[in-house]
């Protein structure tokens, strides 16, 4: 029992932990509704951390997968819930008393997926996560890219190579910049772009695109040329052995068949081999990749090491742990 890992997908709307043995499926998984709260956040990750390791008879790792990034100065999450601004990861440290590591959806999924996904293999896996929003992440040599600043796989925030006279303006991004890749290639984007301003749900737009609806079907020619420039970018820049789809988006079967070559019109000498792939863990790379983030190795490169526990002065009081007691995995 002391070989699982504990993952935690701390999602928009549950918060799913899972015991991941060294092989096999995720054991054990509960989820529950994600809080509106911090403090209620922090606590119902506590309460699910406890009820795992009273089954399992012990106190493994302890890995999280959130949305957004963390700042690597300041320890502050980015995001756009109740994660905003809160030092996530020095407080988990504290509520569990031991190293806990923390790493976004993207980089979750791309982990997952090149230990034994669509990656399995490859030496460098690309994963980038199409939904609501997106995000991505980097696997080199079977550990995850980090990044001196933290934000190796920040894919959704590099500028979209517009072609101003025959495309529309620039959208702002939630992240306050001008015309991020977000706005161009998550299903939002493609809602928008079909429907207008305020319109959601990608999946419609496929299912009517399917049944004939002109609109819908331009919206969503538009949107794999898009990606497909996207992802130019990415090869041109890093040349991954492979490339894999996740989040909603990725179950779009149009998307396997067009991009390859669309792709390739974009790359440097108009050539390219890399393959963009379905994933194979789909809705469990959020708890899968958290676990993962401990392989019984050190912190992936440019880590930092976990905080000081100290309580949040946006918490309250805390009980901390013993400070000549040290962290236990």
């Amino acid at each position: 029992m002391t070989n699982f890992r504990i993952g935690i997908d701390f999602g928009g709307s549950k918060i799913e932990i899972a015991a991941v043995p060294p092989k096999g499926r995720p054991w054990l998984r509960r989820r529950v509704p994600t809080p509106a709260s911090y403090p209620a956040a922090i606590a119902a990750i506590m309460n699910l951390v406890r009820n795992v390791e009273t089954r399992i008879g012990a106190k493994p790792s302890v890995g999280v997968c959130v949305p957004g990034r963390t700042d690597q100065a300041t320890g502050l999450v980015r995001s756009r819930n109740c994660l905003d601004g809160r030092p996530l990861r020095r407080d988990l440290c504290n509520a569990l008393e031991r190293e806990v590591r923390v790493a976004n959806d993207g980089n979750c999924f791309a982990l997952s997926e090149a230990v034994d996904g669509a990656g399995r293999g490859a030496r460098v896996v690309f994963g980038a996560v199409l939904g609501t929003g997106c995000s991505a992440g980097v696997v080199v040599d079977g550990r995850l890219l980090i990044g001196r600043n933290g934000l190796a796989g920040e894919w959704a925030h590099i500028p979209f190579p517009f072609d101003p006279p025959h495309e529309p303006p620039a959208r702002r991004c939630w992240c306050g910049r001008l015309g991020c890749l977000e706005t161009v290639i998550s299903g939002t984007a493609l809602a928008v772009d079909c429907d207008g301003p305020g319109a959601r749900g990608a999946a419609a737009v496929a299912e009517r695109a399917a049944a004939g609806d002109r609109p819908a079907q331009a919206a969503l020619d538009r949107h794999v040329r898009s990606l497909a420039r996207a992802l130019a970018g990415v090869i041109n820049l890093l040349d991954p052995d492979v490339i894999v789809l996740g989040g909603g988006m990725s179950n779009m079967d149009h998307l396997y068949a067009r991009l390859p070559a669309l792709i390739a019109q974009h790359v440097f000498g108009n050539v390219c081999a890399t393959p963009v792939r379905r994933p194979v863990h789909g809705d469990s790379s959020g708890v899968r990749g958290a676990a993962w983030l401990w392989p019984g190795e050190p912190e992936p490169a440019g880590a930092v090491p976990c905080p000081a526990a100290e309580p949040s002065p946006r918490m309250g009081a805390q009980r901390q742990p013993r400070r000549d007691r040290r962290p236990r995995s």
